[in-house]
């Protein structure tokens, strides 16, 4: 029998209309959330009034709320899964759903996070397709000091992240090579060195909220490993994703060493589905 595995998206996959049919199903858990954000989530997402949706400040609560939404209807039809994880802010649905915080508490670490990275202002983040991990990262040693590597989401797809000015050379220097160099919509230049300003306010914040160990298997962006059940190890993987590199690549192997997984993306888009499909002939669905 296959692990049944729910992978939670993060930014770059929110779209305008998303969760239409969500919030009229959960209306107190959305009404609780405008009371903690002090704005109208569903507005946001349904009309993305001045393009509010790829602002960061409001793109990862609205990813966080209709992701957990989504996961409360996948579990309407099936049983709790075998393990969780998330792309970068979808860890902390994963989170949520394996029940180390709950949902407002979630809400509350997402919002402040959010706010604290918006704050990062003249850096960006570009996606590099066709160059592996290593080769990646000679180039930038060699050519571009100032770009750090954000996520190794397959072996052919690495992100970078850095100043605007230097990423749009280093974008143009990779079409150069022949590779596919895609900036994304992100507002930051996130999972780098420019986040690690907002590490000593943002552990301020984890080290306020009630963590309990995980119900089910999380595995962390951090480490690719699963989280540890003590609050200090916790704390840890949460707070230093903030400017670490997402390891995306090693996350899925790691489950993949666990035996036969069925992948199942739940929230918005299928950017992690597709990811899934380039690593490895396993079953992916959407939800």
């Amino acid at each position: 029998m296959s692990l049944q595995v729910i992978m939670f998206p993060g930014q770059g996959s929110q779209f305008e209309g998303m969760g239409a049919t969500l919030f009229e199903s959960y209306p107190e858990i959305v009404s609780r959330t405008n009371s903690i954000l002090g704005f109208d989530i569903e507005k946001i997402c349904l009309q993305n009034p001045n393009g509010d949706l790829n602002k960061t400040i409001y793109t990862q609560p609205a990813l966080y709320l209709v992701s957990y939404l989504s996961y409360l209807e996948y579990l309407k039809n099936n049983p709790v899964p075998n393990c969780v994880l998330g792309h970068s802010l979808g860890e902390f649905t994963a989170l949520c759903a394996a029940g180390v915080f709950d949902f407002e508490t979630g809400l509350q670490i997402v919002k402040k996070r959010a706010e604290f990275m918006f704050t990062i202002n003249g850096t960006g983040m570009a996606a590099v397709i066709g160059a592996n991990y290593r080769e990646v990262n000679d180039y930038l040693t060699e050519n571009f000091p100032t770009i750090d590597i954000a996520n190794i989401n397959t072996s052919t797809q690495i992100v970078i992240s850095g100043p605007l000015d230097d990423l749009l050379q280093a974008v143009a220097f990779f079409e150069e090579e022949y590779l596919t160099c895609v900036p994304l919509k992100v507002s930051g230049g996130f999972h780098s060195r420019y986040m690690s300003p907002l590490k000593e306010s943002f552990t301020k914040v984890i080290f306020e909220q009630t963590l309990r160990p995980p119900k089910i298997p999380v595995v962390a962006n951090f480490t690719a490993r699963f989280y540890p059940g003590d609050k200090p190890g916790i704390r840890g993987n949460m707070i230093n994703q903030l400017d670490g590199p997402i390891r995306w690549q090693q996350s899925i192997q790691l489950l993949h060493d666990e035996g036969e997984c069925n992948f199942i993306e739940v929230g918005p888009g299928n950017i992690l589905s597709n990811m899934i499909k380039k690593m490895q002939p396993l079953s992916s669905e959407r939800n």
